[in-house]
Parts: structure tokens; sequence; C-alpha cells
């Protein structure tokens, strides 16, 4: 059985994986379990979930409106008095079924809710599965500001079952390779030349290069679970990355053409930006910045970025969670898994990074 056991939390991967669910509800015996997912995962995933797993009394099932636009205080009020109406406490257990905003808001409903019951990640997407569900983090947005509210608990247990990404459209599996993508960058080169193959079509190596990258981010979070050093690797290409998906969340914005992007799409250009930022000040090699954004290039669509967005972009990197009395930090690399943290960089170099990204 492919397996990490931590202090607190296990995550559990391949066929085997449904046994240590069962064993691990029995040995929680909760007073009551309940199931969060949201509607298009209740509809694909809930049934085949249920097959699997074996329960003395039905869970009920609690269902929230799919999308990042949902991931917000107001649907934690809702699910708070929905668990406390039908009957909560504190040796309850919450199973967070579903993508990465189920798992971030399902985690942090069970940690707020009777001051924290416990609660298990079922990751059904693939940015879930790599990256969301695994590191303890959990939250909410403010607006269209990213996560802004939460807190750092372990689930008790993560179960990652491949089977999931079958129910996932095309730009969804593509939304979680950028994670993958990232772990390559900030870890190994050999793992960066791997991953770029990825095939959910091919199960074997699929499943493969995503333990891979749950063992990746495990061993960083590991070392540092509350994000002094090494942990905020996990952020690279993310303090633009986020900027830029928080603009497109944006909708009272005056730029109606505006569409919302995957997490990961936004990622992807956050890489590209950042490598480019790399090459400028940390010397990151010119000849594998530019291979590296035309391979990202063919996987993710390019996006038109004006004058006026790229300033509102600039302007939202002050709400980045890693900033620290105003002062913006970033993470950039060296080369392909050597890092350097808390840079901060000159705008004018941040529009010389997006002008680089319209000429590719």
């Amino acid at each position: 059985m492919k397996e990490i056991k931590k202090n607190e939390g296990s995550v559990y991967g391949d066929e085997n994986a449904w046994n240590a669910f069962i064993n691990q509800i029995k040995d929680l015996n909760p007073t009551k379990t309940f199931i969060l997912t949201d509607e298009n995962t209740k509809q694909h995933c809930l049934p085949y979930f249920l097959s699997k797993t074996q329960f003395d009394k039905q869970p009920e099932v609690l269902t929230i409106s799919a999308g990042e636009i949902h991931k917000n205080i107001a649907t934690c009020v809702t699910l708070w008095n929905k668990l406390s109406e039908k009957g909560a406490d504190r040796n309850s257990l919450l199973i967070n079924l579903g993508g990465g905003v189920v798992t971030d808001l399902g985690g942090f409903v069970a940690c707020t809710f009777k001051r924290g019951i416990s609660f298990i990640n079922i990751p059904t997407s693939l940015l879930a599965m790599v990256d969301a569900s695994v590191g303890g983090k959990n939250g909410v947005d403010l607006g269209s500001l990213k996560n802004q509210v939460g807190v750092i608990k372990n689930p008790v247990q993560v179960i990652i079952d491949t089977e999931f990404l079958k129910t996932l459209p095309k730009p969804h599996i593509t939304s979680g390779l950028a994670e993958m993508l990232k772990h390559g960058l900030i870890y190994s080169e050999e793992y960066w030349n791997n991953v770029q193959h990825f095939d959910v079509f091919d199960k074997i190596k699929a499943s493969n290069l995503i333990w891979e990258s749950v063992l990746i981010k495990n061993k960083v979070v590991t070392e540092d679970p509350f994000e002094k050093s090494r942990r905020k690797t996990l952020n690279y290409g993310h303090t633009l990355g986020h900027a830029i998906e928080s603009y497109f969340m944006d909708v009272s914005a005056k730029d109606t053409s505006k569409k919302e992007l995957l997490h990961g799409e936004a990622i992807a250009i956050g890489m590209i930006l950042a490598n480019y930022i790399s090459h400028r000040l940390c010397s990151f090699p010119k000849k594998k910045l530019d291979e590296i954004s035309t391979m990202i290039l063919a996987k993710f669509k390019k996006v038109v970025f004006s004058t006026e967005a790229i300033e509102e972009i600039i302007n939202l990197l002050i709400f980045d969670k890693k900033n620290s009395g105003g002062v913006i930090y970033f993470v950039l690399l060296n080369d392909i898994g050597d890092y350097k943290i808390n840079c901060t960089v000159p705008n004018d170099v941040i529009r010389d990074a997006f002008n680089y990204y319209e000429k590719i």
C-alpha cells in the first residue's frame, strides 16, 4: 500500500486505500458522519465513493454550489448552521469529497465547528490530489482575494484514488498539472523532465507521477509545516499567479470581457513570469527559461493583458499572504531545484516579465 504516515494524519493511495479508509472510520467511531461535496461531484463521484465504502449508518450529504466564487465565509456559515441543525457534535466526522474548493473550505469548516471536529479529505480533482488536500492548509477567500482567512491543520486521513480523474474535463486535468510542474521546478530536474509527459490515460504512469508529486509536497511540508522557510517554495509562481487569479475573479471590474481563469491556468502564467524574473535577478538560465515557457504555453492557453490589467495585478500583490510589513516577497530560482526565498522584485521587472510573456 502506498502510504505516508505523519504525526497527525496519513495519506493513502492505490487500490488498497479504501481498506485504510474503512479502518479509519472504525477507529474514529464518529457519533455522526457527514459528507461535504459540491453539485458536480455529487453527480459524478459520490456514487463511486459510496460503492467503495462501508458505513453502519449512511452519512448525511451536505452539498454546496460548485466553483471558487462560493469558497467564502457565507458558505461556511450555511454549513455551520446545517451541522448544528443536524445534531453534529465534537465527535462527528466531516468527509470532504471534491476538488480544492471543497477540501479547503471543508477543512476550515471542520477546524472551526465546535472548536474542531475530525475531517478526512478525498480529493476528486488532480489539483486537489497533488496540492489542496495535502499539507493542512484550510481556508476561504475574502471577496476576490485568495485564501485570506484560514488555519493550518491536517486531516486525519487523505485518500487518493485516480479513478476519480475519469470524471474531469480536460481543462481541469491541465489545471492540476500546473502544480505538478511547479513541484518539478522547485525540487527536481528529473521530476520536471518526467512530469512534462503526464498522460492521465496512462494510468500506471499517471498514478506514479501523482504519488511522487504528493511525496515532494509532503517532504517540504514536513520540514516546515508553518511556512517559515522551505515551505515557501510551494508558492513558486503563486505570488503573481494568485494576483492574476484574483484579477480575473473580480466581476465588478470595469473590464467586462474578462473570463475567470482556473487556478492552474493562472499559476502557469505566474510560473512563466517567475522564471523570467528569476532569469533577471538570479541568473536562471535563459535557455531553460525559453524551453519551459514554450512547454507551458503548449499546454495552457495564452492570455492577453492590457497595460491597465498589469497595473491592477501589481496592486493586488499587497494582499499576498507571504508579504510582511507591506514588503512583497517572491520565491525565485537560481536553477531548477535551486531556490531562493524572500526575494523583493522591482515593479519595472514585473512589467518586463509581462512583456516577455506577451512576446513568447
